[in-house]
């Protein structure tokens, strides 16, 4: 018993974390002490196993990659993967780019489960404002500048629309196979095959430095709804793809 106490509160503290993809390793440094519920709950979701074996669902060239919410199993429609209650919003910090937080549903500040996006740009005061629409998105956690040559990777992959899912990035997929319905097999997803805890030492994020979101709400005033859905982003998504 004691031992299992003692794990526990060595994984409470975990503030890097390593995800293993198909594509390559990237590790993500929590902002345990700045964001506690989100990284508690991220960490719940890592620790149980969920995330392992999960895909990367959707990408947005110069916006956002997306996981944390589905599997592939066998074919499509993607599976999702069970999710704990939503949790409150922590927006105190903003979505410049490298940095990780949590997606949620329209018109529900307080509705992040499992899913999380890697913002691939500043995202915080552009069109769309990140850092506000919704009541704020919650960043919760940081990329070096040498990892993310593994997520702009897996960003640059091509993505494909299927029925009830969109700008699903793929490997070894083309226009082609797509015209000719051929049917997708794990190989083609980006898996994200293991999150762990590589460093569990307490408050190792103190010397990055993170943006603060001073256009959070609370402070401007504004209601922040701007229609994002769960799946980050649908209404987001089709309004930068107009722009490119």
């Amino acid at each position: 018993m004691a031992a299992t106490l003692l794990l526990a509160s060595q994984q409470a503290l975990a503030t890097i974390v390593q995800v293993k993809t198909s594509l390559g390793d990237f590790e993500v440094n929590l902002f345990d002490e700045i964001t506690p519920v989100t990284v508690q709950n991220f960490l719940t979701y890592v620790n149980s196993g969920r995330y392992n074996n999960t895909v990367i669902h959707r990408s947005v060239p110069g916006f956002i990659i997306q996981g944390g919410g589905f599997r592939f199993i066998e074919q499509l429609p993607l599976t999702p993967i069970q999710t704990n209650a939503p949790i409150i919003n922590e927006p105190k910090l903003s979505n410049v780019r490298a940095t990780i937080a949590m997606a949620k549903v329209p018109g529900n500040p307080n509705s992040a489960t499992s899913q999380w996006f890697i913002n691939l740009a500043d995202n915080s005061a552009g069109s769309p404002k990140l850092d506000i629409v919704e009541g704020a998105y919650t960043v919760f956690g940081q990329i070096s500048a040498a990892d993310m040559e593994v997520v702009m990777a897996i960003a640059g992959l091509p993505t494909y629309n299927f029925n009830g899912v969109q700008n699903l990035p793929l490997r070894g997929y083309t226009a082609d196979d797509r015209t000719n319905n051929v049917p997708l097999t794990s190989a083609n997803m980006v898996t994200v095959e293991s999150i762990i805890v590589v460093d569990a030492r307490a408050n190792t994020a103190a010397g990055l430095n993170p943006k603060p979101n001073t256009l959070r709400p609370e402070e401007t005033g504004s209601s922040g709804s701007g229609g994002v859905g769960l799946l980050l982003l649908t209404s987001l998504i089709w309004w930068r793809r107009r722009q490119h």
